[in-house]
């Protein structure tokens, strides 16, 4: 996927996918419709890009010391904020806030290293001059 946009589509579906297995799991989060959804999906990827790395930047030894557990605390953060901001998606609580944010970055997590593997190309079998021979000199 080489294409930028298509790239953001894809990262917008798989948010998407997301916050809905969220709302699905997670008692305490819910949306009202599916414009709702689409507004809170692209105002989570934008404060996931703007405001998320002042977050991390600001909280670099609070992360490094919990081992990582900072960035899951900021992700459910701006769940909430999210949640906060949006008419028609609720977030209960910090704690749904908490294993919502869990769902949505096991989701992408997964969904993000299927797509990886499926646009990887096989190996070619084929040397580097495509002749069908194999080529152990290192060309210069």
């Amino acid at each position: 996927m080489n294409n930028p946009f298509v790239n953001l589509l894809v990262r917008w579906m798989v948010l998407a996918l997301g916050v809905v297995l969220s709302a699905t799991l997670v008692p305490g989060i819910h949306y009202d419709t599916a414009g709702t959804l689409a507004v809170v999906v692209i105002l989570l990827s934008f404060l996931n890009a703007v405001l998320k790395p002042l977050m991390v930047l600001f909280t670099l030894p609070f992360i490094v010391l919990s081992l990582g557990v900072g960035v899951w605390l900021i992700n459910a953060v701006l769940f909430y904020f999210v949640g906060k901001l949006v008419d028609g998606f609720h977030v209960a609580g910090f704690g749904s806030a908490l294993l919502g944010a869990l769902v949505v970055s096991v989701t992408n997590l997964i969904l993000t290293q299927m797509l990886k593997r499926a646009a990887v190309p096989p190996p070619a079998s084929r040397g580097p001059r495509g002749d069908g021979k194999r080529d152990d000199v290192i060309d210069i």
